[in-house]
């Protein structure tokens, strides 16, 4: 790959991780990176944040939903931007039905500096293929190391053909083989977390499973490869976290979330950088605390557009406009702080 790769990873869902992807890939093109963004999720919510429904009607080759429902006209014709055949799912088919290896996925461009790798529900039936070829991996069989190995191919041509400075990949709550082969496609990992119990937890499973998955790779696997295939390094450094949607009070998080709040840089520098030592020394990878912009939402679902973009025209008015502005420096100050971290710079 031409720049770094950061997978956006938390195993408890409903945290705000696809929010979070998108809104920092537009705001990462606003700040002059390329950014290709990569939606390794079988649920597909990336591509449907990012794309309308002619355009997901187009791209998945069957009637959308509101269509079917007489919601939008079935003859609104396509932008242009999107064609069928052009998903990590049709990337992975011919492994999958075993004709062939990876079949390379033009990225769609959203805006001048911004590239989607789309999704859709059918990656899903991957997710077998992937579980029973790991372990032939370990054996060095090349169909194994070709199945482990296919999103880091894919990812790789795409970004390559778009010269990415940061690729930002998308996966779901859970670690499952579909997970495992993303992550080890990652350079990097940036965790959005809740402030509670539950995302505590997850802290506790992700960590030491980052680790085996990293030390698997890079001792059996790796060794092995045919210098023909391109495989990751599985680095899987960690990068950082953020605090998804505290209620707020008075620019704070409300009192009932502080006990997790505290609690959080302890259990990430115990469980996912491995200090044995408790301490505080996961301060240091506390990026932000992102306040809840759920009023803002619905506007920038209904406008295809990041909430820090909304306009009047789009129903952002009066005192909402105020909202949208401190939503902006929020992802810019996130955004250049990922940045620096990811690059260096």
């Amino acid at each position: 790959m031409t720049g770094t790769s950061i997978a956006l990873f938390n195993n408890k869902g409903g945290v705000g991780t696809t929010t979070l992807a998108y809104h920092l890939a537009h705001m990462l093109e606003r700040l002059g990176f390329a950014v290709l963004a990569v939606d390794l999720d079988p649920q597909s919510h990336l591509t449907s944040m990012c794309l309308d429904e002619t355009e997901l009607e187009d791209l998945w080759a069957h009637p959308s939903e509101l269509i079917a429902q007489s919601a939008a006209d079935a003859r609104l014709p396509g932008t242009g931007r999107v064609r069928k055949d052009r998903t990590i799912a049709d990337a992975v088919r011919p492994i999958l039905e075993g004709t062939g290896d990876v079949s390379p996925v033009e990225p769609v461009s959203l805006r001048p500096g911004l590239w989607l790798l789309p999704g859709s529900l059918e990656l899903s039936r991957f997710e077998d293929k992937l579980s029973s070829e790991w372990f032939g991996s370990f054996a060095g069989e090349v169909a194994g190391i070709r199945t482990t190995t296919a999103f880091h191919r894919i990812i790789e041509q795409a970004s390559r053909s778009v010269d990415a400075d940061i690729v930002l990949i998308d996966v779901g709550p859970n670690l499952g083989a579909i997970n495992r082969s993303a992550l080890i496609s990652a350079d990097q990992v940036l965790m959005p977390l809740s402030a509670d119990l539950f995302s505590l937890k997850g802290l506790s499973n992700l960590g030491p499973t980052l680790r085996e998955w990293r030390s698997n790779w890079q001792r059996t696997v790796l060794p092995l490869v045919p210098a023909g295939i391109s495989a990751p390094p599985a680095r899987m450094t960690p990068l950082g976290y953020v605090i998804m949607q505290p209620e707020m009070r008075l620019d704070r998080p409300v009192k009932a979330y502080a006990r997790w709040l505290e609690r959080i840089p302890s259990v990430y520098a115990n469980a996912v950088l491995d200090e044995d030592t408790p301490g505080t020394a996961g301060d240091d990878f506390a990026i932000a605390t992102l306040r809840n912009y759920r009023s803002l939402m619905p506007l920038a679902h209904d406008a295809r557009k990041p909430m820090f973009e909304l306009k009047a025209a789009d129903g952002a008015l009066g005192s909402t406009q105020t909202y949208v502005r401190t939503c902006y420096r929020e992802f810019r100050d996130l955004s250049q702080k990922v940045a620096q971290r990811a690059l260096g710079q």
